[in-house]
């Protein structure tokens, strides 16, 4: 069944891919969008740096980490999961399964066969190290920003509900768009970042099958604890930084305790006065951490 989400009014078309920038490229669950930067004659570094997004925020969220790695002669890599952005939003579960396969199939279809260096963001967190654990070999070292999946992450009151048949699908349709906004808006230590920020957010709420993926994303899991996936990769011993806003509301800063302890060998770095995107928010505190840290991973 299609529910009627009265804010979703557009198709996912060529001539709304054509407005969005980057690259596409068809895998098997659907087309993804993606941006590769090439850094030129410039380059000092081989290596490609892989960026994966959270819950529901696309790959722009990476803005400043993005730029400022290609412009340090790095090979950035960042695209959209599956349900946002301007990648499809397939029917299908949206599931650990789905965005590891993505991020496989992606690589795969970029011909990017050397370690890269993985970094994952919020729910990007879980993604990138349970594709570091079913694929080892592909990665060279891993970078956590304020990562979910230490612990369930607390939900909005709206989508504590997501697991009921239809109700959220009401509340959402009616709704949704408020209260997701809402949640963005809590991401932010410096609400003066907010509106901008929001204003490059909406346009992926109005293609279709935006909030299906949403919703199927917290029925499916990806929410929840990936502990012993954190605890699996930490185990590998391969080079990992985690950064983490002190001011975290999203994912605690206490659930920092418990990624250490599983990757007791990460580098650790808190970022004050910052909430969950610290990049996003103190690029220039976080952009020379990660640059340190690539640098000597190489």
């Amino acid at each position: 069944m299609t529910f009627p989400y009265l804010t979703e009014t557009e198709d996912l078309t060529d001539s709304v891919r054509a407005d969005a920038g980057g690259s596409f490229v068809q895998l098997s669950d659907g087309i993804c969008h993606y941006e590769l930067s090439q850094p030129g004659n410039h380059a000092i570094r081989s290596k490609y740096v892989v960026l994966t997004h959270g819950f529901s925020v696309p790959c722009f969220i990476w803005d400043p980490t993005f730029d400022f790695l290609t412009q340090s002669g790095f090979r950035v890599l960042r695209y959209d999961l599956f349900g946002r952005g301007f990648s499809d939003r397939p029917r299908i579960r949206y599931d650990i399964h789905l965005f590891v396969r993505q991020l496989k199939e992606l690589l795969d279809a970029l011909k990017i066969t050397e370690p890269v260096h993985l970094a994952g963001l919020s729910m990007g967190g879980p993604i990138s190290a349970a594709f570091m654990d079913k694929y080892p070999e592909r990665v060279k070292s891993h970078i956590l920003v304020d990562p979910a999946g230490a612990k369930a992450i607390a939900l909005s009151r709206i989508l504590k509900l997501a697991r009921i048949p239809l109700l959220p699908e009401i509340l959402l349709g009616l709704a949704g768009d408020g209260s997701l906004l809402k949640g963005i808006a809590f991401d932010f230590y410096n609400p003066a970042l907010v509106e901008q920020f929001i204003e490059r957010y909406r346009p992926q709420m109005r293609i279709k099958g935006f909030k299906r993926a949403i919703l199927s994303t917290i029925r499916s899991g990806m929410l929840g604890s990936f502990l012993e996936t954190y605890q699996r990769v930490g185990k590998l011993h391969k080079p990992t930084l985690l950064i983490w806003g002190r001011n975290d509301t999203t994912v605690p800063f206490a659930d920092s305790e418990l990624l250490r302890a599983a990757i007791p060998h990460a580098q650790f770095h808190v970022i004050e006065n910052s909430s969950h995107i610290p990049h996003y928010e103190k690029p220039e505190e976080v952009n020379p951490i990660l640059q340190q840290f690539l640098t000597s991973s190489h």
